[in-house]
């Protein structure tokens, strides 16, 4: 099954916050199984702005080489992607950002790894692996 890391899911782990064990133990499964988490570019840009507002363009420069050598394949939004969050953000009360991860994990039958509340809303339409 392929797993989705969202913008908070990332956070938690790289701020070392709780719940980050969680993220921690999801890299070391996706490196023994060669089975590399997914992001959207979209839940990419959501790090890095936040990042860059409260650290400034050294630590966001610095936060993206990390994310480089993280087990993570950052997907690019194509028209199927941008349709799936876009219908998501049509019929749920969830963050544009958060769509494109939950859009993610359902084209791709996988689950969203994330703490944020925000995908309690899509626990019918898409599996979530709680951190926190």
């Amino acid at each position: 099954m392929k797993r989705v890391l969202d913008a908070h899911g990332l956070l938690v782990f790289l701020e070392k916050e709780a719940g980050y064990e969680k993220v921690e133990q999801s890299f070391i499964a996706a490196v023994e199984k060669d089975n590399y988490l997914l992001m959207s570019s979209v839940n990419f840009g959501e790090v890095y702005y936040i990042v860059l507002r409260e650290c400034g363009q050294g630590k966001a420069h610095e936060i993206e080489k990390i994310i480089r050598t993280l087990p993570i394949d950052i997907i690019d939004v194509d028209m199927q992607l941008a349709r799936e969050a876009a219908y998501f953000k049509a019929t749920r009360k969830i963050s544009y950002a958060d769509c494109f991860a939950a859009a993610l994990a359902k084209l791709h039958k996988g689950e969203v790894i994330t703490g944020d509340k925000e995908f309690q809303s899509l626990e019918k339409e898409v599996k979530i692996a709680w951190i926190s």
